[in-house]
């Protein structure tokens, strides 16, 4: 199991082949009535996790990485969004996504963002990690194209199915950062931020000079221009790793809370006032 998405009295779990649903106490804090929602995802290979959340739209979302590294994927929905209602079948949403963990949607436009995990054994510098604007339909690149539409000729892959147009990422980051999460802020007490998002970089493991390993922030300017910045570091100094973060979370008081699976913890950041 690794997406969780809670609404009411209903929690649901995204596992490696399935959506399943619970019936959720929060008085009692226990769970019943376990119901499968979505079966048959395609499972195996790399990239194992299952995020689900719950569009403005109504139908859930879920993201199912890639089962490799670079290849044709067998199934349509590996490597790509999916979604579904307990009512609708599951349809295709957008693909050539190798690994998009985490994706939100903004607070104020309604558009959809995923963060991306771009291929491996290509050099430190590239490809780098994206940052996509998700629209139904689209096509992100993968495997045919990296980053800014730079064919992939690795494995004969270059110039297959050009006729795709793939969509390039809004904003790029660092190669091998690792973005695991997005989430854009709501309810910041200091409202400068509300709109912002906030991207956990797990860090990297095949690379010289390690490299993410922080939570950055990333600001939409007037014009368009996406502009990143630091938000929390030190999980990682002259290759001395402490923490990797994984997810962001917002508290409905603007609590910022960060998970971390090498520390084997959860972090709070809270506002303060006389800052």
């Amino acid at each position: 199991p690794h997406g969780i998405w809670l609404e009411g009295n209903h929690l649901y779990v995204g596992e490696e082949h399935q959506i399943i649903r619970f019936d959720f106490d929060d008085r009692a804090l226990t769970l019943s009535n376990k119901t499968v929602v979505l079966p048959d995802l395609p499972n195996g290979g790399n990239h194992y996790t299952r995020t689900i959340k719950r569009g403005p739209d109504g139908w859930l979302y879920v993201t199912i990485g890639s089962s490799c590294n670079v290849c044709i994927e067998e199934h349509s929905w590996r490597a790509a969004m999916i979604r579904f209602t307990e009512t609708e079948e599951p349809q295709l949403f957008a693909s050539g996504l190798r690994n998009t963990v985490g994706f939100d949607w903004h607070p104020l436009s309604g558009d959809l963002y995923g963060v991306d995990n771009a291929r491996d054994w290509l050099g430190d510098e590239f490809p780098p990690d994206e940052l996509n604007h998700i629209v139904e339909g689209a096509h992100y690149g993968w495997p045919h194209f990296n980053g800014a539409n730079v064919a992939d000729d690795d494995e004969g892959y270059e110039g297959a199915l050009a006729e795709l147009a793939p969509t390039a990422p809004a904003h790029e980051f660092d190669a091998h950062t690792a973005p695991l999460s997005i989430t854009f802020l709501k309810h910041s007490q200091n409202t400068g931020p509300n709109g912002s998002a906030l991207v956990a970089q797990h860090g990297s493991w095949n690379r010289e000079v390690k490299i993410g390993y922080q939570i950055v922030r990333l600001d939409w300017s007037s014009d368009g221009a996406i502009i990143e910045t630091p938000f929390v570091t030190g999980f990682e100094l002259d290759d001395d790793v402490i923490g990797r973060p994984v997810d962001v979370l917002e508290g409905l008081d603007g609590t910022i809370f960060i998970s971390d699976d090498f520390g084997d913890a959860v972090y709070r950041i809270v506002y303060d006032e006389l800052s």
